[in-house]
């Protein structure tokens, strides 16, 4: 848990959580979590339960661009939890729930135009009081109920007491688009994170091998040349005029100008490879 936490106040971590959260609330927006008749009035006007004989289409003509929403449900449906199911889904517009009963129509109305003011509340219940105001006239043609209904809220335009205008409909797809972008990005920036930290540990294995590679060189060289070093202070009290001797020494004394300059274990493998020949040509000498 204390890793998690950690990991969290990092840079990456802080733009995963972001990009979660984004994603969350894009997903929540697009409605995945909705109910049937949430799913289906956030991109229409009219929802029609199972079994109820109602025109969807049609019914859709008569209300239009209207901020208007009418849901038709089963006959002794629960229409206050129908409300609460389609808050967010049909928010800025009215809601008019019906469900047909022997000579009239049990209704329930909902008022989602934002609001909570005291006028805003005496405005939504003269609006959910008229809304319905007729209907039951028509309980064997729902149609024409509807059509109430559309003439109903147009006079509570009228009256001023919904605003004027037509509904906005925010298509759910590019939501979930946006959210699985999101998920994406965290998922590939994870991905393309963890593919650089391994290549990152790969490079720094085998710098710390050429490393220890170039120790081991550097290391042989020096004690070659030790050995070179003795091997020349031997012969210097025997053969010090030998022009062989000489020689050696012209060769030695420009393997150590050179040894200075040598930084890769080629460079100390080379200079090795000089410091032995000039050993086998001491021992020739002695």
């Amino acid at each position: 848990m204390t890793r998690l936490f950690g990991f969290f106040r990092t840079a990456f971590g802080f733009a995963v959580l972001g990009f979660l959260v984004f994603a969350g609330w894009a997903l929540w927006t697009a409605g995945l979590f909705d109910g049937a008749v949430a799913r289906d009035v956030r991109t229409t006007s009219v929802h029609v339960a199972d079994g109820v004989g109602v025109d969807e289409t049609a019914a859709e003509r008569i209300i239009g661009n209207r901020r208007l929403v009418v849901v038709f449900e089963q006959p002794g449906s629960d229409l206050r939890e129908v409300c609460d199911d389609v808050e967010d889904a049909a928010e800025g517009t009215v809601v008019l729930m019906l469900s047909q009963g022997d000579d009239e129509y049990d209704t329930y109305g909902c008022t989602l135009l934002g609001g909570d003011t005291a006028r805003d509340i005496g405005r939504a219940f003269v609006i959910e009081s008229v809304i319905a105001d007729g209907v039951d006239q028509f309980t064997d043609r729902p149609l024409e109920a509807l059509k109430v209904v559309a003439v109903n809220y147009d006079q509570l335009v009228h009256a001023g007491l919904v605003p004027d205008g037509s509904r906005e409909i925010s298509p759910s797809l590019p939501r979930y688009l946006t959210a699985a972008a999101a998920i994406a990005a965290v998922v590939l920036g994870a991905a393309a994170i963890q593919l650089a930290a391994r290549r990152a540990a790969k490079f720094a294995v085998l710098r710390q091998e050429q490393r220890e590679a170039t120790g081991d060189a550097r290391s042989t060289l020096t004690a070659g040349a030790a050995v070179l070093a003795q091997q020349i202070i031997d012969l210097d009290a025997r053969h010090s005029g030998d022009k062989r001797y000489r020689r050696i020494i012209d060769d030695y004394v420009r393997l150590l100008a050179d040894i200075p300059k040598a930084s890769t274990e080629a460079h100390y493998t080379a200079l090795a490879g000089r410091v032995d020949a000039l050993s086998e040509r001491c021992r020739k000498l002695t």
